[in-house]
C-alpha cells in the first residue's frame, strides 16, 4: 500500500511546503492538498514551490473540479508543473463542493465532469481535444503523463470512474462502504473493457495518533460533516432504500478518530484487503507533526 498526505493550503504556504517535505522523508509518495481557492490560498502556485523542495513527491488537488477554471487552464496547468519536475502530478478531480458552494454554484454534473476529465489529461498529455467547439492542443508538451483520479460515492459516478478514470478516491475509510464501492468501481471498468486492476484504489480519511480517543475524535469531527454534505445528496436521489448501501447513508458521524499506531494498522489492512492501493492521510488537527512522524516510524512500515 502506498501513502499520501492531504493538507489544506492555509499560509504561510512555507509551511505547507514543509510539511510535504517531512511527509516525502516519512516514506508518503503523494502529496495532496484541498482546492477551494477562496477559503485557503491557491494551491497550483504552492505545487511548483512543494516539487522544487521535493525529489520523488507526487503532487495534485484532493479534489479539483471542472467549474472554477476552465479546463484548458487546468490542463495547462498540470502540463506544466510536468514539464518543469518531470511528471510529478496526478489529477484528483470531483463535481466540486467547497470550492462551488462558497461561491454561491452547485456541484457540476456527471455529464460536464466527464468531458473536463477528456480534455485536461488530453491537454496534459499533448494531445487535440475538442474545447468550446473547436480543436485544441497544446503545442509545447513533451511526453506529458497525467492520472485523472475521480472522486464519487453514487452508483452513477462510480460507473464514471470504472468507465473513465485512471483511479478512484473513496473519501471515508469504512471497510464496508471502501468493498462497495471498489466493486462498483471494478465492475463498471470490467463492463466497458478496461482493465480493473490497471484502475489505483485510493482512500482518503483523516487519522490521528494518540492515545485521548475523545479529543482525537472531537478533533476529526470536521470530517463527518463534510462526507454528510455528499451523502444529503445522494439520500436526496435515491433515498435511503435504493442502490446506495446501508453502510453509506447510515454514515454521517466521524469514525476515523483511532487511537494507538496499532490500531491504525489493523485498519489500514483491512483497507488492503478491501482493495485499497493508497491511504490518504488527512492530516488536520493540533497534533500533525506527531502524527506524520507516527506514521513514517511506525505505521508505514507496519502495512507497507
Amino acid at each position: 500500500m502506498e501513502f499520501g498526505v492531504v493538507l489544506q493550503t492555509n499560509p504561510p504556504a512555507s509551511r505547507v511546503v514543509e510539511m510535504m517535505q517531512q511527509a516525502e522523508d516519512a516514506g508518503f509518495s503523494y502529496g495532496w492538498t484541498w482546492d477551494s481557492h477562496v477559503l485557503w490560498q491557491e494551491p497550483f502556485v504552492i505545487y511548483s514551490a512543494v516539487l522544487a523542495e521535493t525529489s520523488t513527491l507526487t503532487v495534485g488537488p484532493m479534489v479539483t473540479n471542472p467549474g472554477t477554471r476552465d479546463w484548458s487552464v487546468t490542463g495547462s496547468l498540470f502540463a506544466t508543473l510536468n514539464d518543469m519536475y518531470g511528471n510529478r502530478t496526478v489529477c484528483g478531480i470531483g463535481r466540486g463542493d467547497s470550492a462551488r458552494r462558497v461561491i454561491g454554484q452547485p456541484p457540476m454534473s456527471l455529464a460536464s465532469l466527464s468531458s473536463a476529465m477528456s480534455v485536461i489529461k488530453g491537454l496534459a498529455e499533448g494531445r487535440e481535444v475538442m474545447h468550446h467547439g473547436q480543436p485544441l492542443r497544446l503545442p509545447w508538451v513533451r511526453d506529458g503523463k497525467l492520472e485523472i483520479w475521480m472522486a464519487a460515492y453514487g452508483p452513477k459516478a462510480l460507473k464514471l470512474v470504472g468507465e473513465q478514470a485512471d483511479g478512484f478516491i473513496l473519501q471515508t475509510a469504512d471497510p464496508d462502504i471502501a468493498r462497495w464501492t471498489i466493486g462498483s468501481v471494478r465492475a463498471a471498468a470490467k463492463e466497458a473493457g478496461r482493465d480493473p486492476d490497471a484502475l489505483t484504489m485510493c482512500v482518503a480519511a483523516p487519522a490521528y495518533v494518540g492515545t485521548d480517543l475523545p479529543h482525537q475524535r472531537e478533533q476529526l469531527r470536521w470530517f463527518g460533516g463534510m462526507v454528510g454534505n455528499h451523502v444529503a445528496d445522494l439520500v436526496a436521489r435515491y433515498g435511503t432504500d435504493g442502490p446506495v448501501p446501508r453502510a453509506l447513508t447510515d454514515y454521517i458521524a466521524g469514525r476515523q478518530g483511532y487511537d494507538p499506531a496499532s490500531a491504525h494498522v489493523d485498519r489500514l489492512r483491512e483497507l488492503a484487503e478491501a482493495g485499497a492501493d493508497q491511504f490518504a492521510l488527512y492530516l488536520m488537527h493540533d497534533q500533525e507533526e506527531d502524527t506524520l512522524a507516527a506514521y513514517g516510524q511506525e505505521i508505514i512500515p507496519a502495512v507497507g
